[in-house]
């Protein structure tokens, strides 16, 4: 199957797209048929599939090639701007600084360490070596080149690393085709050797024990779930490696982690609406593994053993009579009684306008992330009277800005600092250390650690962000963020880009992007809407737009394109649309709700056939959606709702502007089979002219191919193509790269 063209009236080839046979397959659910024509491209190993999918990417090359001088131009723009020989701020562990270099022409980054000094000098101990890209550290030692592994590999991703407290073994496990699944093995740091312990087929997280003597890994079951967590003894067979704990739920998801202080294995079991914590105390001689609070009682909580003043304490993260969540502090002995017995002290009490996102503690201090008035911030307190009216007023880090993210980067246990990320959409990330507050120092103190470089003359006084507000139909008020070149003109000619996502609470905060400076170059006013679904405004923000009120999310996103088709930035018919993921099927919704409101719209990897994927528990992680958008198979109202946006089977008989469907042959999350199916249904549909093209990476994943210099070239092509279907391929006078 080939894609061919045909010659218009003056003789210029057109691209003809490919066409995918019809084999109808019928899909009845709750009294209702729905026949599926291309269901049959979910077989990746047809080659008359991968032969249909290679023809979608020759109809796109042959639609878009006006476009690779942009394309080209773009990716210069992202390369020129970024330092390309860099490295990270060394953090501090177990008596290591551990960093990563990356080197000029080299796609992926190398892991290194050097050792640390402990002189009794506290601020010396903790003040990162001075590391200088291409400068290598007496004593630097290398743990793992990306370069080197990725050798002769189609794809290359790290899925986790973890060295021993002694400092002696670092595990690591990579994937080398992109469906998330690694294989872990162990490096001897004291000869560069490999250890015989080879793992296949795991998941995300890897952790050794205490001693050294162990190492916990997760599995995942055959629909991509992670369910098992594992222990295998070094040096001997996986095959006798046991299970720690499985989870048989299939719309639950179990993870794990050590706590703080390294004394507990933590486990991790929940959907996005309650959750359970298991505990495995290293050393209980039966380790036997505990309950914190069971499942049963529908609280959605996080648990972190520690010990206060040398008694056990379990901190608690939870939404217990919290919509917004609320930190408490538990004896053991208490949650071993009824819930409704149990007494907790308050630390961080419940509020209306702060939504509490986690908790956790070092030796000496707890730590709070917070969101406030849309925007992720962090708190620290002492520990001493910690759940008693002595306890130490909250101290949160100052930032000059109105619109950032401020979080927690990692820290030691025994560290007087924390490490915090910071950015903002026109400050590059900086890394600070915040020197815990003592008696001494009570509002602690901020230490800059790195700014990343910006090359290409890049000044952040050339652009603006300000928070604006969009009124929804029902007169909620949904919060945008809006990015502009200075030069921008409030004439309504200018070319505006709305972006979304709106699910799984997750918020779209403020951060720098190298790649989007080169669509605000070009005069893009670039639009963040913050619509309901997200996290931006609390839990109450997250429920209005999930289950039997997801169509918030999409309606939202319309009212944020209205508002910027009025603001008198933008010209109302050049206003594109942009999305990945579930803010793919966000893309497809609003396709055929609005179409006339775009010009385009690019869709990333986009979740736009839900309702078959949701309706098959066998597919990869179809199960664990039933939280986020309502079960089909068993509630008729929810098979009826879903069916009612799901962008695939809602295709019309409209003008649909021009689309673009990106995605991956090996994503285990969104099938390709989403979009192909999709583009062919739009294809059949519109009564416009706009091409809709499918652009398919055949060795990427979720997150496409897995080189950097690959994934710019692949935002080159979302954005050229953006910037192409709204006219906006000219910089403005005096904007794009600059010699520094």
């Amino acid at each position: 199957m080939t894609s061919t063209s045909l010659q218009d009236s003056t003789g210029t080839a057109v691209p003809v797209p490919p066409v995918a046979k019809k084999i109808p397959t019928e899909r009845t659910h709750h009294g209702e048929t729905f026949v599926d024509n291309y269901e049959w491209l979910r077989d990746k190993e047809s080659a008359e599939v991968v032969e249909h999918l290679r023809a979608e990417n020759a109809y796109q090359e042959a639609v878009t090639a006006h476009q690779e001088p942009l394309r080209e131009a773009i990716f210069q723009e992202i390369k020129g701007r970024t330092q390309e020989t860099d490295l990270s701020v060394p953090h501090r562990k177990d008596g290591w600084w551990y960093f990563s270099r990356s080197a000029e022409g080299k796609e992926y980054g190398i892991h290194c360490r050097v050792k640390a000094q402990d002189t009794g000098d506290t601020v010396a101990d903790w003040t990162p070596p001075a590391v200088e890209p291409g400068v290598e550290i007496p004593g630097e030692e290398i743990l793992l080149d990306g370069n080197v592994e990725a050798e002769g590999k189609p794809f290359f991703s790290v899925g986790g690393t973890a060295v021993t407290v002694d400092g002696t073994l670092y595990a690591y496990a990579v994937d080398n085709s992109g469906d998330e699944r690694f294989t872990l093995r162990i490096k001897d740091l004291r000869t560069g050797e490999l250890l015989p312990d080879v793992i296949e087929n795991i998941f995300y997280g890897v952790s050794f024990s205490p001693d050294g003597q162990r190492l916990f890994y997760t599995v995942v079951d055959d629909s991509w779930r992670p369910y098992q967590v594992k222990a295998h003894v070094l040096g001997t067979p996986v095959a006798e490696d046991t299970v720690v704990y499985q989870e048989d739920d299939a719309a639950m998801w179990l993870g794990f982690e050590l706590s703080a202080d390294r004394r507990h294995l933590v486990l991790g079991i929940g959907c996005s609406e309650y959750s359970e914590t298991r505990l495995l105390r290293f050393d209980d001689p039966e380790q036997a593994v505990t309950t914190v609070i069971s499942r049963n009682e529908r609280v959605l909580y996080e648990a972190e053993p520690f010990l206060l003043d040398s008694v056990e304490k379990i901190l608690l993260t939870h939404n217990r009579g919290a919509i917004n969540s609320m930190v408490s502090l538990a004896d053991p002995a208490e949650l071993k009684k009824p819930l409704a017995e149990q007494t907790w002290q308050t630390v961080v009490d419940h509020s209306d306008d702060v939504r509490v996102n986690g908790a956790g503690v070092t030796a000496t201090h707890l730590i709070v992330s917070i969101r406030k008035d849309t925007i992720e911030r962090v708190q620290v307190m002492g520990l001493p009277g910690l759940g008693t009216p002595a306890q130490q007023a909250p101290v949160e880090p100052a930032f000059d800005e109105e619109l950032y993210t401020a979080g927690v980067g990692g820290s030691d246990y025994e560290a007087p600092v924390i490490r915090l990320g910071y950015t903002s959409y026109f400050t590059p990330s900086r890394i600070y250390d915040f020197v815990l507050p003592t008696p001494e120092q009570p509002a602690g103190g901020l230490l800059l650690r790195k700014e990343s470089p910006v090359l290409g003359g890049y000044d952040g006084s050339d652009y603006v962000a300000t928070r604006e507000w969009a009124t929804a139909g029902d007169g909620t008020r949904i919060p945008l963020s809006v990015l502009r070149h200075k030069a921008v003109k409030q004439d309504s000619t200018a070319a505006g880009l709305v972006y979304g996502y709106g699910s799984y609470e997750m918020s779209m905060d403020p951060g720098f992007g190298i790649a989007r400076l080169s669509l605000l170059d070009r005069g893009v006013v670039f639009v963040i809407a913050h619509i309901r679904g997200g996290g931006e405004l609390g839990r109450h923000w997250y429920e209005d737009g999930k289950k039997l009120t997801k169509k918030n999310t999409f309606t939202d996103f319309v009212d944020a394109t209205d508002w910027l088709a009025n603001s008198g930035w933008v010209d109302p018919a050049r206003i594109a649309a942009l999305g990945g993921s579930a803010g793919g099927l966000l893309m497809g919704a609003v396709a055929n709700m609005a179409p006339e409101k775009y010009a385009a719209i690019v869709a990333q990897v986009p979740f736009v056939d839900p309702l078959t994927s949701i309706l098959d528990p066998d597919l990869p992680l179809s199960a664990l959606e039933w939280e986020e958008w309502g079960n089909p198979i068993t509630d008729p109202l929810a098979y009826a709702y879903m069916k009612s946006y799901s962008p695939y089977e809602n295709v019309r008989e409209v003008a649909y502007p021009k689309i673009a469907a990106v995605t991956s042959f090996n994503d285990t999350r969104v099938l390709y089979v989403e979009p192909a199916k999709w583009v062919q249904e739009l294809r059949n549909k519109t009564t416009g002219s706009e091409p809709i093209v499918m652009k398919i990476e055949m060795e990427g994943g979720h997150g496409g191919a897995s080189g950097r210099y690959v994934q710019w070239r692949e935002r080159a092509w979302d954005y050229a193509f953006i910037a192409d279907a709204l006219e906006a391929t000219e910089l403005l006078p005096g904007a794009g790269l600059k010699q520094d």
